[in-house]
């Protein structure tokens, strides 16, 4: 008997599900006359998934949801499948490459996309920091690559195809040729595996699109409604009334929708003018790349401003946790994108430390003002996992610490680097 997967025909989620089966040789059919938004909020559905998210798989002993989860299922249903590799060691890096394909793209990926579907609030910054983290994991990925054909072994596995399907969308409706050039490893990659007959019977041909999608309007248009007309007057003597009706006047229209209120200002906007500019500082460190030391750090500390500006110290609280390197890693840079509200207000550094596991967590944060913005410490929930310390410019300890992390200097208090991000 068929296993039946809930979902649409495009959803890629569950393309993940249907290659798997193809190469699994398991029979994995669509449910019927599957409509979103109708089909998964029927009672019956929501047995199966209690929030109504597609996919869900409907199996002898029970419905499974989570895309991932899925396809593992179908994938271990054919015994020493390939997929799943030759090894306990090959089985570890193909989950691997899930949870990265996962998390550091598809997580992205998606927060560019929704916006533009108009799914959720399109914000610039937002954007701008999705598609900075993308473009890191891209990167990654085309390191990898370009000396693998697959991402594990000498085949096709699970891996490779939650991977591509991960990168799907990014192909087909936000990354044109000239976004994707810069990772020509991916390029290649992508395009073997959409390429292989157990994809292309899913997908079909696939093309590259050619532009992003337009950002949508800020105010749709919306239908204006209709008077509604009585059946006992005639239509002309209707028109008679409108025409001897005086004109309104405009004040009316003005009385029914106010005028947007002017924004509040930042209370930061309110301090005494400082003799220090932010951007002026953000423009040495990024251009400065020889002499270091002599040049931006010598500048920063002639530009500082410590009557209107302030330096703190932040560490993470629960180090023991960081034991895997790129959750770390997307664990600060989801940090980071969480900080876009204080761009205008703040510059950081972030430091992960140490070879192996755990890592430790260190930042480095200018901040406009004596204290720590309370809008930041109100809106960005990852202030709290940090323990904060104000630097105490008077200390040479301190300040020569506040030198290092700047400059990203290895050995940092005996540890190596595992990697440094900037906030500008």
């Amino acid at each position: 008997m068929a296993l039946v997967l809930h979902a649409g025909k495009t959803n890629k989620n569950a393309f993940k599900t249907l290659i798997a089966a193809e190469y699994s040789g398991i029979d994995v059919k669509l449910a019927d006359n599957f409509e979103m938004g109708v089909s998964n909020k029927t009672p019956e559905f929501l047995k199966m998934n209690p929030i109504g998210k597609v996919p869900v798989l409907e199996t002898p002993d029970g419905p499974i949801f989570e895309s991932n989860a899925i396809a593992r299922y179908v994938t271990r249903l054919k015994a020493d499948n390939p997929l799943y590799g030759s090894s306990q060691y090959e089985c570890a890096l193909i989950d691997q490459w899930i949870d990265f394909a996962s998390l550091e793209i598809d997580a992205n990926m998606i927060s560019w996309f929704r916006p533009r579907m108009g799914r959720t609030m399109y914000l610039p910054p937002a954007e701008e920091a999705a598609i900075a983290a993308l473009k890191r994991a891209l990167g990654a990925l085309s390191t990898h690559l370009a000396c693998n054909t697959y991402l594990v072994g000498h085949s096709v596995t699970l891996a490779d195809i939650v991977t591509t399907m991960n990168l799907f969308i990014g192909f087909t409706h936000l990354m044109t040729k000239s976004f994707t050039s810069e990772f020509p490893h991916v390029e290649r990659y992508f395009w073997t595996m959409v390429n292989q007959p157990n994809f292309k019977k899913i997908l079909g041909e696939v093309k590259q699109t050619e532009s992003v999608l337009p950002i949508p309007s800020k105010k749709p248009s919306q239908p204006k409604e209709a008077k509604p007309k009585t059946k006992d007057e005639p239509k002309k003597e209707a028109k008679k009334e409108v025409e001897k009706e005086p004109a309104k006047p405009k004040v009316e229209a003005a009385e029914e929708e106010e005028a947007p209120k002017p924004k509040p200002k930042n209370p930061l906007d309110l301090l005494p003018p400082s003799k220090m500019i932010l951007d002026d500082w953000k423009r040495l460190y990024s251009n400065t790349k020889t002499n270091f030391r002599e040049v931006a750090i010598k500048g920063f500390w002639d530009m500082y401003d410590p009557e209107g500006y302030s330096l703190w110290f932040c560490d993470y609280k629960y180090n023991e946790e960081n034991t895997v390197s790129f959750v770390t890693l997307n664990k600060v840079g989801g940090f980071l994108q969480r900080m876009d509200l204080a761009r205008k207000y703040a510059f950081g550094k972030m430091l992960v430390i140490g070879s192996g596991p755990p890592f430790k967590v260190k930042g480095l944060w200018l901040f406009r003002g004596l204290e720590i913005p309370q809008f930041v410490l109100d809106e960005c929930y990852d202030m709290e996992l940090y323990e904060w310390k104000k630097v105490d410019i008077a200390n040479e300890a301190q300040k020569e610490l506040v030198n290092q992390m700047i400059e990203d200097y290895e050995p940092f208090e005996g540890e190596s680097l595992l990697d440094a991000k900037c906030f500008k």
